[in-house]
């Protein structure tokens, strides 16, 4: 779907934050992004969005693509405070220009899709953190995106909310056959999530290691207390601990 080559970010301040960075990102996979705070990963992210210029190399898409093919959750949930929860869906397709009442359908669904059916009416402050971020991955999913770009979105959630929000998120991604990039610093979550992790150096970002989780979905508990995931969870606790001994390329 997307090929990262060479793909370099310098910030104005002077940060180099990426260098030759070489990544691909294939239809329908789940990719997680795994490194150390600096590294670049969502910057990386970012950059696929069109959230900002690259320094160096080059970003190529495989198909044709427009604003309805990204979809992108950040790390807060960044709602509008004042707006109910069906506003806050509804954003997205009010920017492209589609009235609320053409709109309606499309928010009922999706928010229907989150779990969050009924709450339409209500505001921010009238929700607990995991609904709070279930509203913006409704916001992203509106649009009915090819590719959903997640940047550490759980990693402010308790433990629980944390579990259920994975199961969710993994089962909405069989259903829709995105394409989902995944950015997070945990180990356990990359490797309960991914079909594949790639691991990147501290900054300046780079691909060090990548790794393909060959277990199939659906995956449960079961597959978190099991030895295959225990295994899986310290290779790739190695590749990072190799990883931030890297130096600069």
């Amino acid at each position: 779907m997307v090929r990262l080559r060479g793909v370099a970010k310098r910030f104005g301040n002077g940060v180099l934050a990426l260098q030759g960075l070489d990544l691909d990102i294939a239809e329908h996979e789940f990719l997680s992004l795994l490194g150390p705070s600096g590294c670049g990963k969502s910057t990386a992210l970012r950059l696929v969005a069109g959230l900002g210029g690259i320094s160096g190399g080059t970003i190529e898409w495989g198909a044709a693509h427009g604003a309805r093919d990204i979809g992108f959750v950040f790390q807060e949930p960044t709602l509008m405070p004042w707006a109910t929860v069906f506003d806050n869906v509804y954003l997205p397709l009010r920017l492209q220009g589609i009235g609320r009442r053409d709109a309606a359908g499309d928010v009922a669904a999706t928010l229907a899709m989150v779990g969050l059916g009924g709450f339409e009416k209500a505001f921010p402050r009238e929700l607990s953190g995991g609904m709070k971020m279930r509203v913006s991955i409704a916001r992203a999913l509106v649009t009915k995106p090819r590719l959903l770009l997640m940047d550490e979105p759980f990693a402010a959630l308790d433990e629980i909310t944390r579990i259920k929000l994975n199961n969710d998120l993994l089962e909405l991604w069989r259903k829709q056959s995105w394409t989902v990039v995944f950015v997070t610093h945990s180990v356990y979550e990359s490797a309960y999530l991914s079909s594949r992790i790639v691991v990147m150096a501290p900054r300046p970002g780079r691909v060090v290691a990548e790794h393909h989780v060959d277990v199939p979905y659906p995956r449960d508990e079961e597959y978190r207390t099991s030895t295959v995931y225990n295994e899986q969870c310290r290779v790739v606790s190695r590749s990072l601990a190799v990883a931030m001994q890297e130096q600069p390329a």
